[in-house]
């Protein structure tokens, strides 16, 4: 098994960095931070006659990296009640790739599993956050990403986190069982 967490925040060492590390605390895994890197937003050519023009930016290295792993966490907080923007183009770039012909982009993304990370807020995020898991769920689908689980968490303020139990504790969960499944 090989893991990637993307993290989609807008600063680091937040409250949804927080859970995925609790969720991959002691298991060998790679972290991107997306904050970090250059991802322009795609120009969309999907019916139009010509490919995707090449973009500048960190994009293609993030997603050969990305396709190098078997296990995603896709780690957001609940921005205006949907992904961030950094996650949001990361994946609204993968219309680029599903059209690139070095890749067969629904073949490698069947060989994916994916685990989801939001934290937010207001009002109740247990509830408001719906609509995004769904939206994850619909993405993962038409990709053919297996769809393993998810956290919900409530928090806003640095380390608000640690008042969340139940996300905690799922977040441990997920550590005990993804521990179990790498021991040889």
């Amino acid at each position: 098994m090989s893991i990637m967490a993307l993290l989609g925040s807008s600063r680091r060492n937040g409250n949804t960095e927080y859970l995925v590390n609790k969720a991959l605390q002691d298991i060998d895994h790679k972290t991107i931070y997306l904050l970090e890197n250059e991802i322009k937003p795609i120009v969309d050519k999907r019916h139009a006659n010509e490919n995707f023009s090449d973009v500048n930016d960190d994009y293609e290295r993030l997603f050969l990296e990305f396709l190098k792993h078997d296990t995603l966490f896709f780690v957001t907080p609940l921005y205006w009640f949907g992904m961030s923007g950094q996650l949001k183009n990361f994946i609204d770039r993968w219309s680029q790739y599903l059209r690139d012909n070095r890749f067969d982009f629904k073949e490698e993304m069947k060989k994916k599993k994916a685990y989801v990370i939001v934290v937010g807020n207001n009002p109740d995020p247990k509830i408001s956050a719906l609509p995004l898991i769904q939206q994850f769920d619909y993405i993962f689908n038409y990709v053919g990403i297996e769809f393993v689980d998810y956290i919900i968490g409530k928090a806003n303020k640095p380390n608000e986190i640690l008042k969340d139990s139940s996300a905690l504790k799922k977040a441990n969960l997920w550590n005990e069982k993804l521990k179990s499944s790498t021991v040889k």
